[in-house]
């Protein structure tokens, strides 16, 4: 006997299948009007592979909020200066699909709202259709940029950067159309460049950013880690450190560019000189690129934080190749010949005077 229309069974979320992957724009599009017909929501997480637990953050922050995901698995060649090896990125397609495949299986477990229901896995063909693109700064292509935020950090030590960055999501956003989009606050000034672009462009999207997902002694988790090595990774919470530095020396009354901007060249200063010191068999150097203290809606640099307002704290660092790996060291990959560019940040938040005193009160606590 058929069942009564009115009637549906309850779904066993084991049952459900896995994600389908998707090559091809049309196809990616049928699903998705599927979806739109049904009102079923879709959250998108773009990612480049190599995925780690940050990216993994971002997709469960998305199946709680969607019933359905897309996620992206794109190495974008347009976001990389023609000084910058694309090649050495990365690019790990079956083992990100298998971490995709055992989250999708403990999702189907849990009592979320959605699960990974596509992946998309385009070729660059695919993506830029017409003239591939060039890398050059006045280089051919049809590109996005926004500006001035584009140009300033990050864009200032590489400049085709967010101009890639905007290029392919703006692209991934047509394809996709999602409801939410999904970034983690580690590439802050990303996640601004992509809000202003959803602003300034209407697209139908919201943007969601998701915090930093950070190893056990603080170290911002990123796909470019595994070239660290253990040499490396020892010395490169050294930017970490310093912008907590600044924090507490925020929390603790300092306003004044200056006062706060030593709080970091201390830790800085007092690491560099520390693996100066040194033989080369052993040490770590690094270069740094910038530590900011940003005005929190602009970026625009601050002389003074207003503790009203707060501000946003950035910095990046160059871990340099290692000198005279030793025997059975590890290195990472490409034995620790590969400059490592690592940037994290931290928000000072906006404090009432009565949470301020309470935060001063907890750093002094032993």
């Amino acid at each position: 006997m058929a069942a009564a229309p009115n009637l549906i069974r309850k779904i066993d979320r084991s049952e459900l299948p896995s994600f389908d992957i998707y090559t091809k724009v049309a196809t990616l599009r049928k699903a998705r009007r599927d979806a739109m017909l049904a009102g079923e929501s879709v959250g998108f997480v773009p990612t480049m592979g190599a995925l780690h637990q940050g990216h993994l953050a971002l997709v469960r922050q998305a199946v709680q909020e969607n019933r359905h995901v897309y996620v992206s698995i794109y190495v974008n060649p347009t976001q990389f200066g023609v000084k910058e090896d694309l090649s050495s990125y990365p690019q790990t397609l079956a083992t990100d699909l298998e971490k995709l495949r055992r989250l999708n299986t403990n999702f189907s477990k849990e009592d979320l709202r959605g699960q990974i229901t596509a992946v998309f896995t385009p070729t660059t063909n695919v993506m830029y259709p017409g003239l591939h693109p060039s890398s050059e700064i006045d280089g051919h292509g049809s590109f996005v940029t926004i500006t001035p935020l584009s140009s300033i950090l990050e864009g200032a030590s590489r400049p085709v950067f967010f101009r890639g960055v905007a290029t392919v999501c703006m692209k991934l956003f047509n394809i996709v159309q999602p409801d939410v989009v999904y970034f983690g606050q580690k590439d802050i000034q990303q996640t601004y460049v992509i809000e202003r672009m959803v602003k300034d462009f209407h697209l139908n999207t919201r943007v969601r950013v998701v915090p930093t997902v950070r190893e056990n002694d603080g170290l911002a988790m990123s796909s470019r880690n595994v070239y660290l090595g253990e040499r490396r990774r020892k010395v490169a919470t050294v930017l970490v450190q310093a912008l907590r530095a600044v924090r507490t020396a925020f929390i603790n009354g300092q306003t004044e560019r200056n006062h706060l901007m030593a709080a970091a060249q201390r830790v800085i200063s007092d690491e560099l000189e520390k693996q100066q010191a040194l033989p080369p068999r052993a040490r770590a150097l690094f270069e740094v690129d910038y530590i900011s203290l940003a005005d929190p809606l602009t970026l625009e640099e601050l002389d003074k934080v207003d503790s009203k307002r707060g501000a946003v704290l950035s910095g990046a660092i160059k871990m340099l190749p290692i000198e005279e790996p030793q025997a059975g060291e590890n290195a990472g990959t490409g034995d620790g010949q590969t400059p490592v560019r690592l940037i994290d940040n931290l928000r000072l938040a906006a404090v009432t005077s009565v949470l301020l005193s309470s935060l001063r009160r907890k750093t002094m606590t032993p």
